[in-house]
């Protein structure tokens, strides 16, 4: 992948500070009243949020709505986009793929907003991008599939704000192999999203001498799990467990139950546990396994300013959970992704000095034309680097392990274990 320079020349009148959003400014900015001046438009810019309100996306959907009011909210309190404030008009898709189409076209044609953003699950992505494609509507998912990158979408879907699943099995196959062991069984939700961990983790394992032995594909909606642990070969070094929905918890006691005592080492992606109290009785047997993070869910000993402000400004304490609830786990590991999208979201705005749908086209071009992404308030997570011909973004990865019933920072990957050969050009499409 080509690094190219962050904006290119039609957007060179921007300073490349506001185009990678707010700024290290930006904290003491919302404590002072918003002031939206020299707008064009004093109209809202106004943002179809394709949230997960009901079905087995819920748990994420709930925490994706906290993180982006609070996004919002700093967005706003400093000024809005281009002097305009930002307004989420949010409709729930159900977690299913053709509500997901009919939510993407009620923004276009009934509820007035300028682009949609915020998908999460897969599948409802991959029903609901052709539909954004035909209405020229902008998309911006928070998704993590690798459905943007390999080219099976349209111009119109972006994904920049989080990373996706075969640039994360790539970063975390030498770590598994190196330290786990090299026979591997899997056990996958059978969609899209638990798909690309089939593929690309098998070829990525396979590059590091191991193999993967058995493949445990998963329905989503299951809600009892013990039927398919016998399927597990004897051989096996290592169990990779990535589900989600909200029978987690169950699976995770489940698999504790089924091998007891004696188990093979246990690598999980955080999908597994998003949601769930990791100190809930029963989850014992985790002590010692090691789980993927997009972002590390408890805060670390060498926590950064930019996380520790992010927390509060979404109302999560240091264990991940909200403040006003201990009980209530959020979505660490993904929902920094509608936080960091909107930033882009509004750096794109202003490097083409948006004002309405007829410059749709030239704010995706803006997006194109970003690269580098340094960690900061806009992007508290990690720095990252975008792929304007992919659409994909690429950052650091996470692995913790659980000491003493948390999840502790054992290793952070470099931005370039994630890259891969582009695979689509977007840039090429026409609009």
């Amino acid at each position: 992948m080509t690094r190219k320079r962050l904006l290119t020349p039609d957007y060179s009148r921007r300073s490349a500070l506001k185009t990678l959003g707010l700024g290290a400014g930006a904290l003491a900015a919302t404590t002072a009243l918003p002031r939206f001046v020299q707008a064009q438009s004093s109209a809202p810019i106004r943002i179809g949020f394709q949230v997960h309100r009901t079905g087995i996306g819920a748990s994420y959907g709930r925490w994706y709505d906290r993180t982006t009011q609070a996004a919002v909210k700093r967005i706003n309190d400093a000024g809005g986009i281009n002097g305009r404030p930002v307004e989420i008009v949010a409709e729930d898709d159900g977690t299913d793929a053709k509500r997901g189409a009919e939510v993407v076209e009620k923004f276009a044609t009934q509820l007035n907003c300028d682009i949609g953003f915020g998908t999460l699950f897969s599948h409802v992505v991959i029903g609901s991008a052709p539909r954004a494609g035909e209405l020229k509507l902008p998309y911006f998912v928070v998704s993590e599939g690798h459905h943007v990158a390999s080219g099976m979408l349209n111009r119109y879907t972006l994904q920049p704000g989080i990373t996706d699943v075969k640039s994360q099995v790539q970063a975390m196959a030498p770590f598994v192999a190196n330290n786990l062991g090299k026979k591997v069984t899997m056990i996958f939700p059978d969609f899209a999203f638990g798909h690309d961990h089939r593929d690309y983790f098998s070829k990525a394992i396979a590059e590091q001498g191991g193999e993967v032995v058995a493949m445990i594909a998963i329905p989503p909606t299951e809600t009892s799990f013990t039927k398919y642990f016998p399927q597990i070969p004897r051989e096996t070094e290592v169990v990779y467990h990535v589900m989600v929905g909200p029978a987690v918890l169950t699976f995770v006691k489940e698999l504790g139950e089924f091998f007891g005592p004696s188990r093979p080492e246990l690598f999980g992606f955080i999908d597994s546990l998003e949601a769930v109290d990791i100190t809930s009785p029963g989850l014992e047997f985790l002590e010692g396994t090691y789980f993927w993070e997009g972002n590390p869910r408890y805060a670390q000993e060498n926590q950064s300013e930019y996380d520790k402000a992010y927390r509060e400004a979404v109302g999560v304490d240091a264990n991940g959970a909200s403040v006003s609830d201990a009980k209530d786990v959020s979505t660490y590991a993904h929902m920094f992704g509608c936080w960091e999208t909107l930033n882009i979201i509004k750096a794109g705005m202003e490097a083409a000095d948006y004002q309405g749908p007829d410059q749709r086209a030239a704010l995706i071009e803006a997006v194109e034309a970003m690269t580098e992404m340094p960690e900061g308030m806009d992007h508290p997570q990690g720095p990252k680097v975008f792929n304007g011909k992919t659409h994909q973004v690429f950052g650091v990865q996470y692995i913790s392990q659980v000491k003493d019933g948390k999840l502790v920072l054992a290793h952070t990957t470099s931005i370039d274990d994630t890259l891969y050969p582009d695979e689509v050009d977007y840039t090429t499409q026409s609009f």
